[in-house]
């Protein structure tokens, strides 16, 4: 997820179907023999004796602003290292935008090479059959995935083979404003970590024509208030053990959720300021709430935009008391590897991926971007140790995905839809929030809405 929420536009169906049937297949190569009757000719002779060109790698990515100037830093730091191989990063919008100019390129050679996708765009991706798993790279070279983040890349495997390398990763946390804390008699070093603690700190945070908190309307919180539940968003095992045929954001999880949601929204010790993360976060920076919910992404920029105002503490995502095992699915996108490319294109991609995974990169990339570094050994590099005194709210997003338990729930929904079911979510919880329905009648018409979609996106995949 990028600090700035983007929003998720429908993938068409028939742009699916389109790119389903097309020449996806990896780009033949001839190779040309020479007669061992026939002596090269001069011209030949000098020829393969010049130096071989690089490979060149084009990557689309969705990073912007001082995201997108990390990304060229990264390029420009590998080019100068690897003769052989150059990166060309091109910038293709949003997460939407850049999938369907893949998919409008599927059949020309204007495609990229490799490409930056959302964690939702995961179960379209592998059934699009236009990649090459990452996991035939990692058994070809032997490469060792032990010194990943095993809950990071837990999210990007499907049948226990790992299809892209996560490359920016976050997830929610719970920030609070520590001097309204104290003001409102609340411990500061305490932070509410259930459904009702945090329903009670907001009627004490609320006066003085300040909210006790505010809650973007986000598809994603759902979903990670069902995997810190131990609750599968999905039927088959969240889409994992085969693909999902049924929606279950009507179950208790989504239910208890949106009432504890609607009560404090009633009771006005929440506001309900829309459905755009950046509103809840300036109305936090601007002292008039309490608690917010946002990406560990937004970290760096929401201690900073609060430094001389106020101090800022994190908790984690909270979940209703007795709630069973669960922990954060992490956020943000991945990288794959076009398979209608050359070998040596693709194989090329596979070393910037590789230079991309070191404790170096790693540590540069989630000091200057606020992202998870997804390599272990990041933590050891200096600056990343340095990163974590001057922000060691920090601590909190990594100890947070640590502590997450492995299983399905956590692990995360794949489904070809979820753009689509996203918005679906995001309606039910304005609908609710507005007082236009009751939680479960709004829950219930959105399953059964996402269902439906699931239907047809399955029918298509046949």
């Amino acid at each position: 997820m990028k600090t700035l929420k983007m929003r998720s536009s429908a993938i068409a169906m028939t742009a699916l179907a389109l790119l389903l049937t097309s020449a996806c297949g990896k780009a033949d190569t001839t190779a040309t023999t020479t007669s061992a009757s026939t002596a090269p000719s001069a011209s030949t002779a000098a020829a393969s004796n010049k130096p071989a060109e690089p490979v060149k790698v084009i990557w689309w990515h969705s990073m912007s602003g001082e995201l997108g100037k990390a990304i060229d830093k990264l390029v420009a730091d590998f080019n100068a290292s690897h003769k052989d191989v150059q990166v060309e990063a091109v910038f293709q919008g949003t997460y939407d935008e850049s999938l369907n100019k893949m998919k409008a390129s599927m059949d020309t050679k204007n495609g990229p090479s490799l490409i930056q996708v959302y964690e939702i765009g995961s179960r379209f991706m592998i059934d699009s059959k236009a990649i090459t798993p990452m996991q035939t790279f990692i058994d070809a070279d032997k490469y060792d995935v032990s010194q990943l983040e095993e809950n990071i890349l837990n999210y990007y495997r499907v049948d226990n083979k790992l299809y892209s390398m996560p490359f920016n990763t976050s997830n929610p946390i719970l920030y609070y404003n520590k001097d309204m804390f104290k003001a409102a008699g609340l411990d500061p070093e305490k932070p509410p970590t259930t459904y009702d603690e945090v329903a009670k700190a907001a009627q004490a945070l609320s006066k003085d024509g300040k909210s006790g908190a505010s809650f973007a309307i986000y598809g994603w919180f759902m979903e990670q208030f069902f995997a810190n539940q131990g609750a599968e968003y999905l039927n088959n095992g969240n889409g994992r053990t085969s693909p999902a045929t049924e929606s279950q954001v009507n179950a208790d999880a989504g239910v208890k959720t949106l009432e504890w949601w609607k009560q404090m929204v009633d009771n006005k010790s929440a506001a309900n300021l829309g459905r755009k993360t950046d509103d809840t976060k300036k109305a936090f920076l601007a002292g008039q709430v309490g608690m917010t919910l946002d990406s560990t992404a937004s970290l760096r920029g929401i201690v900073s935009g609060a430094d001389g105002k106020f101090q800022v503490g994190t908790a984690y995502l909270p979940k209703p008391e007795g709630a069973g095992d669960g922990g954060v699915v992490v956020g943000g996108a991945s990288l794959y590897i076009l398979n209608n490319k050359s070998e040596a294109e693709q194989k090329g991609a596979w070393e910037f991926i590789k230079y991309l995974a070191t404790p170096e990169v790693q540590a540069y990339w989630s000091v200057n971007t606020g992202y998870f570094p997804i390599t272990k050994k990041a933590y050891d590099e200096q600056v990343m140790k340095d990163n974590l005194v001057k922000y060691p709210q920090f601590k909190t997003a990594i100890d947070q995905l640590h502590a997450t338990k492995a299983n399905k729930a956590t692990q995360g929904a794949v489904m070809g839809v979820f753009p689509e079911a996203r918005q679906i979510v995001e309606g039910a919880i304005e609908e609710t929030l507005a007082g236009k329905k009751a939680p479960k009648d709004a829950l219930d018409a959105a399953a059964k809405s996402i269902s439906e979609k699931l239907a047809t996106y399955n029918k298509t995949v046949k």
